[in-house]
């Protein structure tokens, strides 16, 4: 048996392979910036464990948000641990999950664009530059909460029209002292925030939303993409998010704008993943 996963701060996509079958499985969050090592052992347990039963896992790949180079060690401890010490035990971070994901074992650019965003260029291996993400305050463009930032910005800043404005107000129901509220004293904005990408789905076809959304990718591409040190522009770009996926029109209109294209569009890393490593198996 072999496991592969994708984790977030709020969940983890499961993979067991076990000869010609595999099982997808969904549970909670292991990022070890945020939970202690026998929290993140009491997690395995109990939502990988009972799927693994009595069979022997062989191999573990497994790919998370807050799986920097300093925690990676203590993450594979503790899968390790739980699970009978395989004979290999490989972590990374979510942006190496991507990338392999999205380019298997050949050289590309690829990016993540969902709550919030990150790119780098990777050779086949390894990443070999990032230009930083700086999270939603500082960065993150093109990402659901730099677009869901921009736009009730841009709302109560009086950018769009009144018909727009009114539109906005009527299906959000929001006020200025709400925003306010929840994106100064409550906790999560960045996803409060990404959440307001649902107003710019359903309208997506009106010109100011169009123009509104190639904009935001346009600054991604121009903050992230251009300034990589190895990426060349008539390269095809890659991508990983639910951003990405529901808006990738307007997402290739940028890229085409500053002379990239389009490449793989993934909702989510876990069957890019499977594909990969079920291939690396066979080869």
């Amino acid at each position: 048996m072999r496991i592969i996963a994708d984790s977030g701060s709020t969940k983890t996509a499961w993979a067991l392979i076990d000869g010609a079958t595999i099982e997808f499985a969904e549970g909670q969050g292991i990022n070890p910036f945020h939970l202690s090592e026998e929290a993140m052992q009491d997690i395995i347990k109990t939502d990988l464990l009972p799927l693994v039963g009595d069979r022997k896992v062989e191999d573990v790949w497994f790919f998370g948000a807050g799986c920097t180079e300093e925690k990676c060690p203590l993450v594979a401890s503790c899968l390790s641990e739980v699970l009978n010490h395989p004979d290999t035990v490989t972590v990374g971070s979510d942006m190496l999950g991507a990338a392999k994901a999205l380019c298997g074992d050949k050289p590309g650019m690829v990016c993540i664009l969902g709550t919030g965003a990150n790119s780098c260029y990777y050779d086949g291996v390894r990443m070999t530059d990032n230009v930083p993400a700086l999270g939603y305050i500082l960065g993150d463009e093109g990402s659901g909460a730099y677009i869901g930032k921009r736009l009730v910005g841009d709302m109560f800043k009086r950018q769009f029209s009144d018909e727009l404005f009114d539109c906005f107000v009527g299906e959000t129901g929001l006020t200025v002292a709400e925003v306010v509220e929840k994106v100064y004293r409550q906790p999560l904005p960045n996803r409060f925030l990404a959440s307001l990408t649902l107003f710019c789905s359903a309208h997506r076809q009106h010109p100011q939303i169009h123009a509104f959304l190639v904009d935001c990718f346009s600054e991604f591409v121009r903050r992230n993409v251009v300034k990589n040190k190895q990426s060349r522009r008539g390269d095809c770009v890659h991508f990983i998010g639910s951003i990405a996926y529901y808006f990738r029109t307007e997402l290739e209109e940028a890229l085409n704008r500053h002379g990239y294209q389009l490449g793989v569009v993934l909702r989510a890393p876990i069957e890019g993943l499977v594909k990969h490593y079920a291939q690396t198996a066979l080869s």
